[in-house]
Parts: structure tokens; sequence; C-alpha cells
């Protein structure tokens, strides 16, 4: 059996049933039990899980549907985390902001409670599970120090390790459930790409090149013990919500040192719109090691032409071996609770795009 990632794959998240979206507001206004609620959850988790394999996916996620963010809701399970009520002052393209964290306390173990979302993904399908988290790289870009507690840290060098022990026991305990196919996002890389977003690091203080390096090392401690049975690649991207962005740039500014410190098993590249710049960085990439190229894009409904994605897979190979490259959607298609704006069945098409396209370019594995 052919180890992740695989030729087709994807992100991870899928639109949201209205039924389950309706049901988990119910559930925040107390108008539905947190049992009830996860029946349903199940029942659509399952639906999902059919779907992706009737597509001919191997890699299989629960479509992220009992979060309400990517990220928000796992990193606010770490002890000495929590979520603030404030948004992070970058906008999206639309507009839209989201909320960001406080590190109040020192932190500590996480609460564990993705971990039966991971079993009981795994207990139905025989394909590959595929758990999907957020780097740790991402409690600390939008807010920097000034989220962080000075009674805690006084000194940010005693941050980092307590977080890398923190994320490396989450890990290991994923690992012992049997996840052998780990996703971590973190949009942190590609946003460094992004001059304006750059220099707003800058004027709060920080280096953004220093911050690259120090998000970089602190995800490759993270996932340093990891079993040989577990690939981790890392997914990045420049902003999905509600369709919209918050960031442009080429991998120029961050590649070299972004591929020389991230110790991962493959890279889950956006590369659906110019903001994304040329495929040239792609040859920093270790001959080891995968990059899943995001050149379908998540945001609108229109279906790409394949022989157009064919011919981006070819310029690509002029950097990368072509059996490095892998290809995926850029990004998932729900982010957020909200999704994207298309139809599940416009959706479904470009997933089965996807299989289609890697079939007919590396054959049907």
């Amino acid at each position: 059996m052919p180890k992740p990632p695989f030729r087709a794959d994807h992100v991870g998240s899928l639109l949201r049933p209205n039924q389950l979206s309706d049901a988990r507001k119910e559930w925040q206004e107390g108008k539905l039990s947190k049992d009830d609620l996860i029946d349903l959850e199940n029942k659509h988790i399952i639906d999902a899980i059919k779907l992706q394999e009737n597509i001919g996916l191997k890699a299989i996620t629960d479509g992220e549907f009992r979060r309400d963010y990517w990220h928000l809701d796992f990193i606010s399970g770490f002890e000495g985390i929590k979520l603030n009520e404030e948004t992070y002052g970058h906008a999206f393209s639309g507009g839209g902001t989201v909320a960001t964290f406080t590190i109040d306390g020192k932190v500590g173990n996480h609460s564990g409670d993705m971990r039966d979302h991971f079993s009981f993904l795994s207990a139905n399908t025989g394909e590959t599970a595929k758990f999907c988290i957020p780097g740790p790289g991402m409690t600390h870009l939008r807010s920097g120090r000034s989220a962080i507690s000075m009674e805690a840290y006084p000194d940010l060098v005693h941050y980092w390790p307590d977080l890398i022990r923190a994320y490396s026991d989450e890990i290991k305990k994923l690992a012992e459930l049997g996840c052998s196919y780990l996703q971590i996002d973190d949009v942190s890389f590609a946003y460094l790409c992004d001059k304006k977003f750059r220099g707003d690091i800058i004027a709060r203080g920080d280096n953004p090149d220093e911050l690259l390096i120090q998000y970089a090392r602190a995800l490759s401690d993270s996932i340093a013990n990891r079993p040989k049975s577990m690939t981790v690649t890392t997914h990045m991207c420049r902003g999905n919500f509600k369709s919209t962005y918050m960031t442009s740039g080429g991998y120029e500014a961050v590649a070299e040192r972004m591929f020389d410190e991230l110790k991962v098993d493959g890279y889950f590249m956006e590369y659906d719109s110019d903001r994304a710049g040329g495929f040239e960085p792609l040859k920093y990439i270790p001959n080891d090691t995968k990059v899943v190229l995001g050149l379908i894009t998540s945001k609108t409904p229109e279906l790409e032409n394949k022989d157009d994605i064919k011919r981006r897979i070819d310029e690509a190979a002029n950097y990368i071996d072509m059996d490095q490259i892998c290809l995926s959607p850029q990004c998932g298609f729900s982010s957020t609770h909200h999704g994207n704006n298309l139809t599940v069945e416009q959706q479904c098409r470009k997933l089965e795009l996807v299989v289609e396209i890697a079939n007919e370019v590396w054959g049907d594995s």
C-alpha cells in the first residue's frame, strides 16, 4: 500500500451539512444536549467518509465536522491557552477577522477531547484515517508577545519548550491510537511571504525571518519523536475564510530557510492563483520529501480545466522530480464552520477531478 501523502489527496475540511450546522448552533444556545449533537455528528461523519471513499480518495478525514474553526478548537484545548474575544487586526480580503489566543498561564497538556474524534474516524474507514491539527506557531503568529502572560513567561525562551512538550505529548497519544497520517496546518509560512504582513510583524517588534525559523523548529521538534509509522505533512496557505484570503506573495521569501528547517514528510502548498507565485521555490525541497500541489481551488465553484492542471504539473516538474509531486485542492472547503461559496455537489466534483487527474498522470494507485 502506498504511503501518504497520496497522489490524489485533500486538505481535510468539507462543507458542513445544514442540519449539522443548525444543530451545533442549538447546542451552543443550550437547546440541544451534547449527546444528541454527537449522535448527529457521527451520522454525518459516516456519510462524509463514504463520500470520500466513493470518490476514490485514500486519505479520509472527518471533514472537521466537530469543529467551529480549523485551529481555534484544538489550540484552546491546551492548559494555559484560552480564546480571546478580540480579533486580529489583519483582515481577510472580504473584511472578516478571526479570534486570537491568550496564554494566561504555563502551557500544559491538552484536554485530549479530539482523540475521540480520531478514534471514531479510524473505526469507520478502511482507508487511511487522516487527522489535521494546527501548528504550534499559530499560538504566536497573530498577537505575538502581547498575548503571552509576562507573569507566566517573562522570557519567551521558556515558552517554546513548554509548548513543544505539550504538542509532542498530544501527538504521541494520537500515534498510540493508531494515527499514521497527521497533517499539521500552519498558515504562518505562507503569510510570511506577504510584504504587508511582514511589515506588520516588524512594526510590532518581531523579525519575520527569525519567526519563520522559530515556527519551523517548533513544529519539527514537536514531531521529532513520532513513530516511523506516522507520516507528517504540513499544509500552508494564505487564508481561507468564506472564500476569501488574507495574504499574497510567492514562496521565494521563505522557501530556502523553510525547507531547510521544516523536518516533515510532505508539504501541501497553495498554488491555485497568481497570488502564490511561480514554482521556482520548489527547487529547494529535499529529495526525499513530497509536495502536494494545491492547484484546484476550494474557493470558487467553477471547475478547472483538466489539461490546464496537467500543464501546471508539468511546469512544476521542471523544478522537482515528478515522482515527488501529488495533487490536491489548495485548502479545505470549510476551514471554518461557515464554509466556502460553493455547493456540496461542486465540492465533490472538484475532489473527483483531483482523483481523475492523478490517475491519468501517475496511474491508478
